[in-house]
């Protein structure tokens, strides 16, 4: 602890929040302003302040005659700003006694933001804002031209002595569920590419890819299902990468930065040879959410699958990525319209369904002739009770027991010769 006089500390203190010091919109955040006399202090006003903004800045020279002019490129948007008075300025001077004085605080996150900001030359105020409502928190970001950062800052008035500030900063991380029909959805694309050397043809290269589905989470594996075709007369090497892509926007300019976040090579492949990948595995690294909703800010993914081709450019095959927060579904995109659609807590579906499948039984060994012969007819709504409606009872007898066996030209159980076979004409 520094000694400044009669001030012995004056610090920032946030409780732990939902996440270990990470929080969304919407949750509450707490804290207290932690302040340590050693002397009786006399204070006019204590303030705490919460913040939240996103900063783009980058400058572009260029040379005008002998001189270099360098442009400035800065924008702003804010998406918090909250202020809470823990000891009011009401003309009056506040006595605090020697020792330690907590002052707790709690602000509430905002679940949509409805003040955007445009490129003000300042830090912004109200008069820079303009109503755009329908977006939330960005996510905390650092960059290379931009950041996204969330703080709380407190302010301690005395008289006749500067202001005495302490700084807290936290963590905002807003959720992308990719349990969602667009993010589940397959992406797949298809091209090709003459190989030139010197003018002259050297054959076609070709190549198509396909990944489950767009939304992914990091540590999870994309599993790369790609076939290339090298109709050349050179040998090309396959390749597939992960690229984020950091987009800047000021002032009508963009700035970007790219960056490969992961990458695998594939065999290389000879002339007139092709290959094939069957769900290749490119894992994905511990980096941050897509970044969407900022108007200045935007961070995006894609998996990029290239073909490097001697004495031409390479082939390039680009498919979106979105890296979310909230991984798949276990139980996959079905069980969580069934869920969302009834309401039903599906805990008790770890009791139903066991965790190795067993064979199913023998029909007769189960069902007696004449309990078959009355159990044609569907059950009604009545006997099957409210716990299991019909979708439900269908997606247990799914996974209850094992695939039947594969299919077989050879009839288990042949007809007798002695029987005449009907005529289908009658």
């Amino acid at each position: 602890m520094q000694h400044l006089g009669k001030i012995r500390s004056f610090a920032l203190e946030l409780a732990g929040g939902p996440a270990q010091g990470v929080y969304r919109g919407g949750e509450l955040l707490s804290g207290q302003v932690v302040l340590e006399l050693s002397k009786v202090l006399k204070v006019r006003a204590l303030e705490v302040c919460a913040r939240g903004l996103a900063t783009a800045h980058w400058l572009e020279s260029r040379s005008v005659g002998m001189n270099t002019v360098y442009s400035d490129y800065t924008a702003y948007e804010p998406y918090l700003r909250s202020r809470y008075q823990l000891i009011r300025d009401n003309g009056e001077v506040t006595v605090l006694q020697a020792g330690k004085h907590e002052f707790p605080f709690t602000f509430q996150l905002p679940e949509w933001i409805k003040c955007l900001t445009v490129n003000p030359v300042e830090e912004p105020t109200p008069n820079h804002c303009r109503f755009s409502p329908g977006r939330t928190l960005a996510t905390s970001f650092e960059g290379r031209h931009g950041n996204v950062r969330y703080w709380v800052k407190a302010r301690l008035h005395r008289p006749w002595s500067v202001v005495k500030k302490a700084k807290k900063e936290f963590t905002v991380i807003e959720p992308i569920d990719i349990n969602t029909p667009a993010l589940l959805a397959p992406q797949a694309g298809v091209k090709e590419k003459l190989a030139r050397a010197w003018y002259c043809n050297r054959g076609q290269v070709s190549v198509s890819a396909k990944i489950d589905r767009k939304g992914y989470t990091p540590g999870e594996v994309i599993p790369i299902f790609a076939e290339i075709d090298n109709c050349s007369t050179r040998t090309v090497v396959p390749k597939a990468a992960i690229i984020q892509t950091q987009t800047f926007i000021a002032r009508g300019a963009k700035k970007q930065k790219k960056s490969v976040v992961a990458s695998i090579a594939g065999d290389s492949i000879a002339a007139g040879k092709r290959e094939v990948w069957h769900g290749r595995a490119l894992k994905i690294p511990p980096v941050g959410p897509s970044i969407l909703q900022c108007r200045i800010i935007r961070v995006e993914y894609a998996l990029k699958v290239c073909v490097d081709i001697p004495g031409t450019s390479k082939l390039l095959l680009e498919l979106p990525l979105v890296i979310g927060t909230i991984p798949l579904h276990p139980f996959g995109s079905r069980t969580s319209s069934i869920s969302s659609q009834y309401s039903v807590n599906l805990d008790w579906l770890r009791m139903v369904i066991p965790e190795e499948p067993e064979a199913p039984p023998e029909y007769s060994s189960v069902v007696s002739s004449e309990e078959s012969a009355q159990n044609l007819s569907p059950p009604c709504q009545g006997e099957l009770g409210n716990g299991l409606e019909g979708p439900f009872f269908a997606y247990i007898q799914e996974f209850r027991y094992r695939p039947p066996p594969l299919y077989s030209e050879v009839d288990p159980n042949p007809t007798s010769d002695s029987i005449r076979p009907r005529c289908m004409t009658c």
